[in-house]
């Protein structure tokens, strides 16, 4: 009886769905596997002779030639096969062909379209990209789907304004931090590479003030001084350049310029030891304390500059800033012959852990994985000292996330250093 319910209509959309049925299961197949294989690999397949390396390389180096046809082949034979299933469905089981139909699509080409070929592509993605990269490069050659893909886009633009829409699709920066994070545990990239990436992609919202030296901890020299003095202090300390400072008819201390170490030396070695400073201060670049890292960086660079003052809102010195402190934004610390290095974190054998107060909220969220406000305080003592809402004294403390964290030590009313110790439930 369902052989005769079935027209020769009904045979050609059946055979019509397998087909179709096939390039779902080959298009999830190239999907999944070309979005996973790096270019360097792709690159070491086409040299090893791999077949359909040449192809799989093209595809990979411009992947914005293939991402859009593909997908909009795979959403039209989506469609189609939706509605010969329903169509077919409907024909044959009558008002319960919906039903037939939908269930169809969910079991059979879910399972058999998307699941079973994507989760083979994860587990192998060379040989899936390597079997289907000749037959993707036809596909996307195909011009009809190219022109179609390219006026779908255009549409895109009108609907969306934007630059750069046609090369879609996008990905978010905290999908692309997932991306990069799954590469990683699966050793794709290696996890030095994982945390130079994060840093670049973290790198665009950081301001100078998250990064720069805070006034407290400035070494500046006085402009009346002498130049044998200066040279004293830029060598006792270990800084090629020092910010000069002169007292204002206020009272107000105020950076005037830099000092640079080459310069003491030539005019020391001179027999003008004796001379005063500000006769041989050079300018400095003052900045305010908002301005995105990034593009100081390349004023950095243009302007042939290596050190800047950061000024508050009010006009006020606030800290300065160096090349150095741009560069370890991206790269790390950086520690050369005169720095002293004082661990940030110190493990205490009774189980207890002493932190720099100057250490970063977002590093010491990532450390002990804690939640702070990352957007209202820069340093873990700037966060104790608002909280406390007062100048705190040695020993007092508060407690949040399980952990009880005590003022250890201050410097006038500015926290340095506090002690971290986990909670335990009287449970």
């Amino acid at each position: 009886m369902f052989g005769d319910a079935l027209s020769t209509a009904d045979v050609w959309m059946l055979i019509t769905i397998l087909v179709l049925l096939l390039f779902l299961i080959f298009a999830s197949l190239a999907e999944m596997g070309l979005s996973r294989v790096s270019k360097p690999k792709a690159q070491a397949l086409a040299d090893s002779g791999a077949r359909g390396g040449k192809s799989l390389l093209a595809l990979v180096t411009h992947p914005e030639r293939w991402v859009n046809p593909l997908l909009l082949a795979v959403n039209v034979a989506q469609t189609v096969q939706a509605t010969l299933t329903g169509v077919v469905a409907a024909h044959l089981f009558g008002p319960a062909g919906v039903v037939v139909g939908v269930l169809l699509n969910v079991v059979v080409f879910f399972v058999f379209a998307e699941a079973v070929p994507k989760t083979y592509a994860v587990l192998h993605a060379d040989k899936a990209a390597l079997s289907t990269s000749k037959m993707v490069t036809l596909l996307v050659a195909f011009w009809p789907l190219q022109m179609v893909s390219r006026a779908l886009i255009k549409l895109t633009n009108v609907v969306v304004k934007g630059k750069g829409l046609e090369k879609g699709p996008f990905v978010g920066e905290q999908e692309f931090l997932g991306i990069v994070e799954a590469a990683a545990e699966e050793e794709i990239i290696e996890h030095e590479e994982r945390e130079l990436i994060e840093s670049i992609i973290e790198f665009g919202d950081t301001v100078v003030r998250e990064i720069m030296t805070p006034r407290p901890d400035m070494v500046m020299v006085s402009d009346e001084v002498s130049i044998d003095h200066a040279l004293d202090i830029s060598l006792s300390e270990g800084f090629s350049r020092l910010p000069v400072m002169r007292e204002g008819a206020d009272g107000i201390d105020d950076v005037i310029g830099i000092a640079y170490m080459k310069d003491l030396f030539q005019r020391a070695r001179a027999g003008e030891g004796s001379h005063r400073l500000d006769g041989i201060v050079r300018q400095v670049v003052m900045i305010p304390e908002n301005k995105p890292v990034a593009k100081l960086m390349r004023e950095m660079q243009l302007g042939h500059f290596h050190m800047a003052i950061v000024a508050d809102e009010y006009g006020s010195i606030a800290g300065l800033v160096t090349l150095e402190d741009c560069l370890e934004e991206l790269v790390g610390e950086i520690v050369d012959e005169h720095d002293e290095e004082d661990p940030e974190v110190t493990q205490l054998a009774n189980g207890e852990t002493l932190v720099d107060a100057s250490m970063s909220v977002s590093d010491f969220n990532h450390h002990f994985d804690i939640n702070l406000d990352e957007k209202e305080y820069d340093t873990v003592g700037g966060f104790m000292f608002g909280t406390l809402e007062h100048v705190p004294s040695v020993g007092e403390s508060l407690e949040f996330d399980g952990w009880k964290v005590v003022v250890e030590s201050l410097e006038g009313r500015r926290i340095t250093t506090i002690k971290l110790s986990p909670i335990i439930s009287a449970d």
